[in-house]
């Protein structure tokens, strides 16, 4: 079944809207990095830990909405592995700032890396492009 164009407005407010979603993001990212980094206590950095978790998965269903596909591409494989290396906080507390710092780079190869590598996927060897997706 194909999707009809999306109208001028709507296209508007989707880009908005990622835009303010990965914004918002950003800030809980720096917040609790920082925070992290520092050996700032918990609670002092806490909200902005909650902030970065739930834009991330709010992005994360997006682009799972968007297109399931993201899943198999290497920018959804890395998204999962940046989940997985987070979950390790808990029991190699002691290592949280190499965590997230890996954490980081793997999202600057996500976020900027050429759509030849983003958009590979691990399934079919080879790069897939997903529908038109809407920047921000």
């Amino acid at each position: 079944m194909a999707r009809k164009a999306l109208t001028e407005k709507q296209f508007w407010i989707q880009r908005f809207s990622k835009t303010a979603l990965r914004a918002i993001h950003i800030l809980g990212i720096t917040g609790a990095g920082g925070g992290i980094l520092m050996h700032v206590p918990k609670e002092q950095w806490l909200v902005y830990w909650i902030m970065a978790m739930s834009t991330g998965a709010a992005m994360m269903l997006w682009e799972v909405v968007r297109d399931w596909r993201w899943l198999i591409q290497l920018k959804g494989v890395l998204t999962l592995v940046k989940l997985g290396l987070l979950s390790l906080f808990i029991p190699l507390a002691t290592y949280k700032p190499e965590l997230l710092i890996t954490v980081v780079l793997l999202s600057v190869v996500v976020s900027h890396g050429p759509a030849g590598l983003r958009h590979f996927s691990i399934v079919h060897g080879r790069r897939i492009d997903g529908r038109k997706e809407v920047k921000g």
